[in-house]
């Protein structure tokens, strides 16, 4: 078809900057996205035909190889098949999605779970079935994409305030409580860019205050923070004054899905009226049973053992390339002001394309990293986003470092070319 004949979307697609950017680092064979492994997601990988030190997978407590969860995905899918060929409404649910859902609760101390067939649909569903035309939907500026996703799905006015910032929260609470309209507050507990912990604390007092819904997606700090490893709301001791928890199943978790947690009445109302959760097909079952047997895990002493490794590992990484002059995003602080280690280690590189020739620097010389840009973080702050596991040895790490060194010093001296 004629250029001039195609649709305007179409045509406005041609002209997208990230579209071109792509198209033109995977003819140059320097694309980091899309990299297919040939290998089981652990610390050492064969990805396009290569040994590489994985830094970039959100695997925090190792468990993706875990012959105890690779057990559970298997006998589940023995008993149930391959697919669930429907939703959970109407013929998908399996014995497997209840007692994982009870597992879920009993574990996070609460009344009910619901466990959803993605992380992302967790939040559409949450968000979509209890706010609608009329409320108010308060996000932190860096919640998850899903957050900010399922505000656009509502009726409901969506507004953000200043990351992490409380003062900004009850300027938008204030605003929204002088109209008297229901509210809802969207936050992460670990925020997944640069690992930084929201508040929690102050966040649910404020919304005590305020009367508004609080909702923290414990996504990033489920299986490695909390003296339950919950996540943040645990880690602040404000499990009580947060009403609603949402998190997935791809990351310490080890599989695919998302949950819920919370009492009977809002977990009903989301399994009634989430468009999210009745229109999707139900979690297979080997995703399932893996996921099922991760929590299980998780709980044991073996859980507690490999998060505080993973912990560990994160602390030597930052340690060490700090030892090294590497830039590094300001570590996390949590209750009482104290630095607090998660998985998450960025480290900043700046503008985008130089990141580009960064992370194909790094790839070349056998690490991968998750490079994270534009419109992930703002224009000049790209970065490489390492995610350490309970898996990862010192020598790893050390590998790991020694390497950024090297890449970022041949940068600084412009040797590297996008």
């Amino acid at each position: 078809m004629p250029r001039n004949q195609k649709s305007q979307i179409v045509r406005r697609l041609q002209e997208n900057w990230s579209m071109k950017i792509l198209r033109a680092l995977e003819l140059e064979g320097k694309s980091p996205y899309f990299r297919a492994m040939q290998t089981a997601n652990s610390p050492r990988i064969t990805m396009d035909g290569r040994p590489r030190l994985m830094l970039g997978s959100n695997n925090y407590l190792g468990l993706a190889d875990h012959p105890l969860v690779i057990e559970g995905a298997r006998r589940a899918l023995e008993r149930f098949g391959a697919g669930s060929t429907g939703s959970r409404l109407l013929n998908g649910s399996i014995d497997l999605h209840r007692e994982l859902e009870a597992e879920i609760a009993d574990w996070f101390g609460i009344e009910d779970a619901i466990v959803f067939t993605t992380g992302h649909q967790a939040n559409l569903a949450t968000v979509g079935a209890l706010v609608g035309r009329g409320d108010v939907i308060v996000s932190d500026s860096d919640a998850h994409a899903s957050l900010h996703d399922a505000a656009k799905f509502t009726d409901a006015q969506s507004v953000r305030f200043r990351h992490n910032d409380i003062d900004s929260l009850v300027e938008k609470l204030a605003a929204a409580g002088k109209s008297g309209r229901p509210t809802m507050v969207t936050v992460d507990g670990v925020y997944s860019m640069e690992g930084d912990l929201a508040p929690i604390d102050q966040v649910s007092e404020v919304c005590l205050e305020h009367r508004a819904l609080l909702l923290v997606d414990e996504a990033h700090a489920v299986g490695v923070l909390g003296p339950h490893l919950t996540g943040v709301t645990e880690l602040y001791g404000k499990a009580d004054r947060t009403p609603l928890r949402t998190g997935t199943f791809s990351k310490s978790i080890a599989s695919t899905g998302g949950f819920v947690v919370g009492s009977h009445d809002l977990v009903d109302a989301i399994r009634t009226n989430g468009r999210a959760f009745q229109f999707t097909a139900a979690g297979v079952p080997a995703a399932v049973g893996g996921a099922l047997a991760a929590v299980r895990l998780i709980r044991s002493a073996e859980g507690r053992d490999r998060a505080d490794r993973c912990l560990a590992n994160a602390r030597f990484l930052r340690d060490s390339l700090a030892s090294l002059g590497v830039p590094l995003a300001a570590p996390a602080v949590g209750p009482g002001g104290a630095e607090t280690v998660t998985p998450i280690v960025p480290v900043l590189v700046g503008e985008s394309l130089r990141a580009f020739a960064t992370w194909h620097e790094l790839y070349e010389r056998g690490v991968f990293a998750a490079l994270a840009h534009y419109p992930a973080v703002p224009l000049d702050r790209a970065m490489l986003r390492l995610a350490v596991t309970a898996e990862h040895t010192l020598a790893d790490l050390e590998e790991a470092a020694a390497s950024l060194h090297t890449v970022l010093k041949l940068d600084a001296e412009h040797q590297l070319v996008a």
